[in-house]
């Protein structure tokens, strides 16, 4: 972590997060394609759900990238019986949670659905889709829980093949049981079921076999409010974008929806094809997170500003590349998705704008993860905030009813582009406080 050149190690680190992160969307997009064929309805049903999902996901990221922070900066200070401590108990409330989580909604799942946006005739598809991702809702929150402790060891291949696996799995399963067992939306809920459980085994496996740092055990967790609010506290900005990225989807897709399942089915197509490549941008800064919290933790803050600048700059050559790329062949993905003209009239200009806005996006993200990574919480929850909802949904509700279908298509571009400036004036402030020589430099950052 200390010693390998800054590109070398974050290419390294990156790779492994970018194809899981890809082959998960992957999933996503086909999953997507699979029950378009079933109809418009039941596409519109996946949207729903993936806002649900994002929810659940919010709370694995939170102690997922909570503990992994803590941990990295730990381990960068060679403490590994504090970082296993902190892993074990990252793991052990997301587990409880999310058991919590799936209970309180299952006791209220009808208004949950049409809360998440859903019309009256998107429902019985949403309804039948989400029982089976409330059923696994621990497996998968702690999964994501678990992907970041190894991610930020410098373990990232590990969670690939995790992640890989129960992508592919998904993708199979999604064959059989809709196609072969002629399952329908049942059968994509159940290969999403199956396969998370399936990920969250192969996940564990590293842990089992003695090949991580960190050891998860039930000796290691510890019901100490300062340790669990040090981990929440730190996976705020994950929580904040994660939440804060579910509630928009949610109201976009209560928006989208007074224009009919084509709105919420065009808008959800939308969200599915440019987290495909914005998962790569996250994957290349997810690479740097763990650079950045050894480095920080060693008081190497001349590799902490290397790596900064070559992942923003890594980023943004592979967004300029690949939003070109569904810049132009824009109709052609959607179609691919869902082949409806009044769907495909609706994603169309919004994936366009929204493939020009992504230029703005890798140095934000960058800013965010490097205020995490080093403790700035408050910094990093502020930039969170800003740009997965502070901005965005005031901007939607005012351009839905000022420009209809068009603004619901600008909004989150927009949002995009006005959120640009304070990552630019809050990583610029940071690196200010740094006073870097060649090799190490006393002193540190307080907190902001």
């Amino acid at each position: 972590m200390l010693k390998t050149p800054i590109p070398r190690l974050i290419i390294s680190l990156a790779i492994p997060t970018v194809i899981s992160m890809m082959v998960s969307n992957l999933y996503n997009v086909v999953d997507t394609a699979f029950v378009g064929k079933l109809g418009t309805s039941a596409s519109g049903a996946v949207g729903i759900v993936f806002g649900f999902m994002s929810i659940l996901q919010a709370l694995g990221f939170t102690f997922g990238q909570g503990s992994g922070s803590i941990i990295s900066r730990r381990l960068g200070d060679k403490d590994t019986s504090r970082a296993s401590v902190v892993a074990s108990t990252a793991f052990a409330c997301s587990f409880s949670l999310a058991i919590v989580a799936a209970l309180i909604c299952y006791a209220f799942l009808d208004p949950i659905i049409m809360g998440l946006g859903s019309t009256v005739t998107i429902a019985p598809y949403a309804r039948i889709y989400i029982t089976f991702i409330l059923a696994t809702a621990p497996f998968m929150v702690s999964s994501f829980t678990v992907n970041n402790i190894l991610r930020y060891e410098g373990k990232a291949f590990y969670g690939m093949i995790g992640l890989l696996s129960g992508a592919l799995l998904n993708i199979l399963g999604d064959m059989l049981f809709m196609f072969v067992l002629h399952m329908g939306i049942a059968g994509a809920g159940l290969s999403t079921a199956i396969s998370q459980v399936i990920s969250f085994a192969i996940l564990l496996i590293p842990f089992f076999r003695g090949q991580t740092q960190c050891k998860l055990s039930f000796k290691n967790v510890v019901f100490d409010l300062r340790v669990i609010g040090d981990i929440v506290a730190t996976g705020l900005p994950s929580l904040l974008r994660q939440g804060l990225g579910s509630i928009t989807t949610i109201i976009l897709n209560t928006e989208a929806a007074v224009y009919g399942d084509a709105g919420v089915a065009g808008m959800s197509i939308v969200s599915r094809l440019f987290f495909f490549i914005f998962s790569v941008c996250i994957g290349v800064g997810q690479g740097f997170q763990p650079v950045c919290g050894f480095s920080y933790g060693a008081k190497r803050y001349d590799r902490l500003k290397e790596g900064f600048k070559f992942s923003v700059l890594l980023g943004e050559g592979l967004m300029v590349v690949l939003g070109a790329i569904l810049f132009v062949k824009a109709p052609f993905f959607i179609t691919l998705l869902r082949d409806d003209p009044e769907v495909v009239n609706v994603a169309n200009r919004a994936l366009r704008l929204q493939c020009v806005a992504v230029l703005f996006l890798p140095l934000c993200m960058n800013t965010e993860m490097l205020m995490q990574c080093t403790g700035q919480k408050v910094v990093a929850s502020i930039l969170s905030a800003l740009r997965n909802g502070v901005i965005f949904i005031p901007i939607l509700l005012i351009l839905s009813r000022l420009r209809g279908l068009a603004g619901i298509q600008e909004a989150q571009p927009l949002s995009y582009v006005i959120a640009f400036a304070p990552g630019v004036i809050f990583a610029g402030r940071f690196f200010k406080k740094l006073e870097i020589s060649d090799t190490k430099v006393p002193g540190n950052i307080k907190e902001t």
